[in-house]
């Protein structure tokens, strides 16, 4: 068994806007979302209190929670929205127990440093292919 499981839409997804990652993520991810399976919420504001968590707990890492109720965090809330937009979610290989304890903590390095990432290294993560490309035509995309 698997420990990733298709989400059922729409898949509301709590982001931290603050974040040009987090950002040029969402908005990558949007773009692509021509079926409109994504609802994406700004956890940001100081009095943010709608979430499925606690603000803090939004801050620190992507949630999302599907329309069946069940709440995806980290690489789990990634791999969610990379499937609702049509993008390779990882398939079997995060699903590998090495590889998905792995991937849990690279994520949880990079949330934390998320904002010490220059704004160079974001625009090139986006164009090497590591962030949902923004435009797409004919399954050709760019940024």
């Amino acid at each position: 068994m698997t420990r990733f499981a298709p989400a059922n839409y729409p898949l509301t997804v709590y982001f931290d806007a603050t974040c040009p990652l987090c950002t040029a993520e969402m908005g990558a991810m949007q773009a692509r979302d021509a079926a409109g399976r994504l609802h994406l919420v700004d956890c940001s504001p100081a009095g943010f209190s709608n979430g499925p968590a606690p603000r803090e707990a939004l801050m620190r890492s992507l949630h999302a929670v599907d329309a069946a109720g069940r709440l995806r965090v980290g690489v789990d809330a990634i791999r969610a929205c990379r499937a609702a937009v049509g993008l390779p979610a990882g398939g079997a290989l995060l699903d590998l127990p090495v590889v998905g304890r792995l991937a849990d903590r690279a994520y949880a390095v990079l949330a934390r440093n998320r904002y010490r990432l220059p704004r160079w290294l974001v625009l090139r993560l986006a164009g090497q292919g590591a962030i949902a490309p923004a435009t797409c035509a004919d399954d050709q995309c760019r940024l």
